[in-house]
Parts: C-alpha cells; structure tokens; sequence
C-alpha cells in the first residue's frame, strides 16, 4: 500500500504521525542518510510485494490485501488515535473516498501481480502519480515526459511474453485509484490532523476488502503462519517505508524524495527477478526506463512549477484552490 503521494504539490501534504510514533524515527535511523532511508523503504515496499505474491499459492490475493490492510490500520491507529467526533460531513465524505481509493488501489495491484510480472505492475501503476504530476501544466517540456510514458506503455503493448489483458486492465486501475489517492490525500490532510485521516481511511478499507478477503481466504485465514506472513507483509510494504520515508523528507528537499521514489518500478523489476524469477524481455525492461525517466522528469518539472508559482506576485498556493 502507498501510504505517501510520491510526486509534485501532493508531498507537502505529506500528513505527519504522533510524537509517540514519531520517536520510532529517532536513534540509528536518524544516523543514516536520507536517500537511503527511501531506498530502503522502496526494497522494502517490493519485497512485501515478492513475499505476498509468493503466498498467492495458499492465500488469494484478496486474502493478502486484506491482512495487509488490516495490519497497517491497526498499526496507524494505535499511533494516532484519531479524533471521531465533531466531524463534518465534508469529513467523512473526504476520508471515506479516500479510504476508498485506497483499498481498490490495493486491491488493484494484487490482483495485477497475480497475472503479469511484478515490475510490469508497479510500471503501469506508476502512470497514475505521473499523471497527476503533469495534469494542467502548459509547459512543453511536460510533453515529453507524457511521449517518454506512452512510449513505454507502446512497448508494453507489442511485448507479448507474460502480460495479459486482464493483469494490465487491474494494474491501471490501480494507476487511476492511486491518482484519486494522491489527490484525496491532499484533501484529508487538510481536514485531518496529523496521520489520523490516514488512519480511519485504512479502517475504511479494511471494512470495504472484507468481505472479497474473508471469503477467498476462508479456513487458511486462521492457519497462524499464514497470518504471521500476511502480517510481516503488512509491515514489510506499509509500515517499515512509510516510517523511514517521514524521517527522510524531514531530512531532503520533496524534489529530491519524488525523484528518488520514481526508481520503484525498476525495485519491483528486479525483487520479481530475484525473488520470483520473473525475466523480463529487453522491450520490456526498456518500457521500465521509458516510465521511470518520465517520472523523474515529472517530478522535477512539478518541483520547478511550484517554485515558479510560489514566486509569481499576486498568485494563488496551489494548496489555496477549489
């Protein structure tokens, strides 16, 4: 599960944890550099990825999603305590649509890594936050990072090794609910202090995966090394990155962070290499490169427009607009 948006203004909302779980950041973490805190969390994030794809055998991947939800929930609202009451409807409209969008980008990309390989999943996922960081720009130079990702989604549609259809109809549904989440991201954190919008939105999708996860893992459910491994997948792909990644950013410029976190779908390549064996094709590997230059290149022309923004006199924050 993403638990951070990765690209353009959406870093600044960012939210932030408790000081009880912000002190989980302090010690030897605090020693390391940040660039590796992130690269940390990205291998961390993908072999969760690797180890939940390997359960798929015994576990269906509604199942996994599920115990994944569940873990970093129950993790996120020990730590933050959400306040309940003295909500606004606007409120819950917000934060249940970004539970929402959550789940069915969790969801999404499971069941994508349960037919095509795991590199080519996170690649096509990743057209989501590119998306966001280059929509409304004016600026030609935007255009070439949308050429660059279309280039590498051409590639991936004359490739015809292991992709199918119906593993990349998942994999962009996942691409559109992780642009929704980045964009509701943004509003709950308005709206919610700290990471509790983030914590009842994981409630949110817990609750709305139950019943397709209950159901599909059954009896297997309740096997405890199963459990045990769906937990460790938990905080393997949620809790482990989302931690060292907030000690990063309070250490690094966002423009940094986005660029850095645009190297994920070449991690996901390489763990479903490693871990499950998955070669990919040279045009593939090359549609990988097509769709993370377009999303350094995003990342920092959205960084640039920001600061062109900031400056203009008389011109309205993006966070400021309806």
């Amino acid at each position: 599960m993403r638990l951070r948006p990765v690209v353009g203004r959406t870093l600044s909302s960012l939210p932030t944890l408790s000081s009880r779980a912000q002190a989980l950041l302090g010690g030897t973490a605090a020693t390391v550099p940040p660039s590796w805190l992130v690269l940390i969390g990205i291998l961390s994030v993908q072999f969760g990825a690797g180890v939940a794809k390997n359960l798929f055998g015994v576990l269906p991947p509604s199942a996994v999603v599920w115990l994944r939800l569940l873990t970093s929930a129950l993790v996120l609202l020990a730590l933050t305590r959400p306040r309940l009451v003295g909500r606004t409807r606007g409120d819950w409209l917000t934060v249940v649509g970004f539970g929402v969008a959550l789940a069915t980008m969790n969801y999404a990309i499971y069941q994508a890594f349960a037919r095509i390989p795991l590199g080519i999943a996170v690649t096509i996922e990743f057209l989501g936050p590119l998306a966001v960081a280059v929509a409304g720009s004016r600026r030609r130079l935007d255009l070439l990072w949308v050429a660059l990702a279309g280039g590498g989604v051409v590639l991936l549609g004359r490739d015809e090794g292991a992709v199918t259809v119906a593993g990349v109809a998942f994999a962009l549904l996942a691409a559109v609910a992780w642009a929704g989440y980045i964009l509701l991201s943004a509003a709950t954190g308005r709206r919610f202090s700290g990471a509790s919008g983030l914590a009842i939105a994981s409630a949110v999708g817990v609750v709305m995966i139950a019943p397709a996860g209950v159901a599909a893992g059954g009896t297997a459910l309740l096997a405890p090394e199963l459990l045990l491994v769906g937990v460790a997948v938990g905080l393997l792909s949620s809790v482990v990155p989302y931690t060292l990644e907030l000690g990063a950013l309070r250490r690094m410029p966002p423009r940094v962070f986005g660029i850095l976190m645009s190297l994920e779908p070449a991690a996901a390549a390489l763990m479903g290499l490693i871990l499950l064996g998955e070669v990919l094709s040279l045009g593939q590997w090359l549609a990988v490169g097509c769709i993370v230059a377009a999303s350094v290149g995003a990342a920092r022309s959205s960084e640039a427009r920001e600061r062109h923004e900031r400056a203009t006199p008389g011109r309205q924050p993006p966070e400021a607009k309806t």
